[in-house]
């Protein structure tokens, strides 16, 4: 028996475990991610030749395979997503990135500042930990794509929204992490700001939407609207389009120094536009919807596998405490704070507060700043904070996410219901 042999056996098993899990566990106090993270945990505490697993010594492995997954998350977040983009209709997705992602950011930063991290560090942390990954709580995400845009909820569409757009939006302020670690190491200076704000801010946000929507539009017009029915690719009804789209949309607006996580959703936002009602949205979103539940059962997995191995054990009660006050404290306060005036009903503000959930992006930006900045604290001490983070917050959304919802739409039903105008019944006489 080689590691080889192992290892193709539990990707048999990941597979199964993958389709048939999700309707297992529907509703439940559980999660898929839950699962497959209490999986590696459990199969790496087990007497087996398994192979090593370190992103700390496997950076740049640990950067691309998160990066492959987050670019394929926020191509179906885009494709799902049903309302037309616009200020009224996506109020509660403005609050959600312009208030609460910066208040989150800020918070955290002071919170990490004050129980001893160094400037630079605490600004990282907060920084990798900005965006927020619905996909680990699947049920608050929105269902496939539909004809209506009023088919969605609020608390699903501002969960899949937010994380559709944070992903992105969380790059300037690793950056700006960056920028101070390299220029006032373990200190403060301000000095980096001016350039900051005007490259990796303005600039690269701009190239990311506007390539996003030229790269979108132009798919639109090919799979919809082209008059060679060769090219007219929506007849043919192939879902591996959608990683054309995908790759394309990130590859381009990397090569012209944009941010490319903000051009894939934008692209699918506008392929979704050029011709909303048509059923190929659905093969192209289902077909990244399977692909994106595979790489992220195989990266929990991995991730229990790093926990199973110590990855935990540089964690300090500085880390442990930043993450849980994140979780509870900060991103909920936050949340209902930026939501406040929005016209959101109270119970679903709460949720939206709440279910920030942390996942693999905070992965892929530690391994994307640690690769351009040496920080003033050990690589581990961060690796363990920021695992810890992610692994209570899948604990902890993933099972009260199902009762949560489930609760959340009965309500709804309810509500429907009792507004629902009741037929009167026809006169009929006496005989």
């Amino acid at each position: 028996m080689t590691i080889a042999d192992v290892v193709f056996v539990w990707l048999g098993v990941g597979a199964l475990l993958a389709a048939v899990l999700p309707r297992v566990v529907a509703g439940r106090p559980l999660s898929l991610p839950v699962v497959f993270l209490a999986g590696g945990i459990g199969v790496y505490l087990l007497p087996l030749p398994l192979p090593e697993i370190d992103p700390v010594e496997h950076r740049l492995v640990t950067e691309h395979v998160t990066e492959v997954c987050i670019i394929i998350a926020l191509m179906g977040a885009g494709l799902a997503l049903n309302r037309p983009v616009g200020r009224r209709l996506w109020a509660s997705t403005w609050r959600l990135l312009g208030i609460t992602m910066l208040l989150t950011v800020l918070g955290t930063a002071l919170v990490a500042w004050w129980l001893g991290w160094p400037p630079a560090a605490a600004l990282l942390l907060a920084a990798v930990l900005a965006p927020t990954d619905p996909v680990l709580a699947s049920e608050m995400r929105v269902g496939e794509p539909t004809e209506d845009k009023h088919d969605e909820d609020e608390v699903r569409f501002a969960l899949t929204s937010e994380a559709g757009l944070n992903d992105g939006l969380a790059f300037p302020l690793t950056y700006a992490a960056v920028a101070l670690a390299a220029t006032a190491g373990s200190g403060w200076s301000a000095d980096w700001f001016g350039a900051w704000l005007v490259q990796d801010v303005a600039y690269k946000c701009a190239v990311g939407v506007l390539s996003g929507l030229l790269i979108g539009r132009l798919l639109g017009w090919l799979f919809f609207r082209t008059s060679s029915r060769v090219l007219r690719l929506s007849e043919y009804r192939e879902g591996f389009v959608a990683l054309a789209a995908t790759f394309l949309a990130y590859g381009l607006t990397e090569l012209a120094g944009g941010y490319g996580f903000l051009a894939v959703f934008t692209t699918a936002c506008a392929v979704r536009a050029a011709e909303r009602a048509h059923g190929f949205h659905k093969v192209l979103h289902d077909f990244v919807e399977q692909i994106e539940r595979l790489l992220t059962a195989v990266l929990l997995f991995l991730l229990g596998a790093f926990v199973a191995l110590g990855g935990l054990a540089p964690l300090t009660w500085r880390g442990a405490l930043t993450g849980l006050l994140l979780l509870l404290v900060v991103r909920p306060l936050c949340g209902w704070a930026g939501l406040l005036g929005g016209g959101v009903e109270r119970r679903e503000r709460r949720v939206i507060a709440v279910y920030g959930i942390r996942g693999i992006g905070s992965l892929y930006y530690l391994a994307y700043a640690l690769g351009q900045q040496d920080f003033p604290v050990p690589e581990r001490e961060l690796w363990a904070a920021v695992t810890f983070t992610v692994l209570v917050s899948v604990l902890l959304h993933g099972v009260t996410a199902g009762p949560v919802v489930v609760g959340l739409d009965r309500r709804r039903a309810a509500e429907r219901k009792r507004k629902r105008p009741v037929r009167e019944q026809p006169y009929r006489e006496r005989s």
